[in-house]
């Protein structure tokens, strides 16, 4: 796990994007955190250039169902897609399974679409984990998932 900050980057080494159409995909279970995701991949995919009417999101219950809703959306028209969740590890063996198979399943949809899935899913161990890489000391991973998005969908 990293303990620094790597929300930062220099718009001047992305490049032009602003033609690029992106999609998000986020969960609503632990909304606390996964809004923050969701505002800092927003408000960076602003910043880098790319109109609001480009930009289409949709909100699925949990993690679990990133990977449905990214299937959708690539339907939309899009050029790459954020999924953005957090899983925080519980007393039961759920986390490992959900984990696991969010993983997998965005990975498996990077190999049948022609369009990046970004996998932006905290897999934390406490909630405080969580809060930091959603906005916190250790930056916002939805920040970084939109640099990475729009990076793979330039190499298109």
């Amino acid at each position: 796990m990293s303990s620094q900050n790597l929300s930062n980057f220099n718009k001047s080494d992305i490049g032009d994007c602003s033609h690029l159409k992106i999609g998000i995909v986020y969960s609503s279970w632990n909304s606390d955190i996964t809004d923050n995701l969701y505002d800092g991949a927003f408000t960076t995919l602003i910043e880098l250039g790319i109109n609001k009417e480009n930009i289409t999101s949709f909100k699925v219950p949990g993690s679990f169902e990133l990977v449905y809703g990214a299937n959708k959306m690539s339907n939309k028209n899009v050029d790459a897609i954020i999924c953005l969740g957090c899983v925080i590890r519980g007393e039961t063996s759920h986390f490992d399974y959900i984990c696991n198979s969010v993983s997998n399943g965005i990975m498996n949809l990077n190999i049948e679409l022609d369009i990046p899935v970004i996998f932006g899913v905290l897999t934390d161990n406490t909630k405080q984990q969580s809060l930091d890489r959603s906005g916190g000391k250790l930056g916002n991973k939805g920040i970084e998932a939109a640099v990475t998005a729009v990076q793979m969908a330039l190499l298109k």
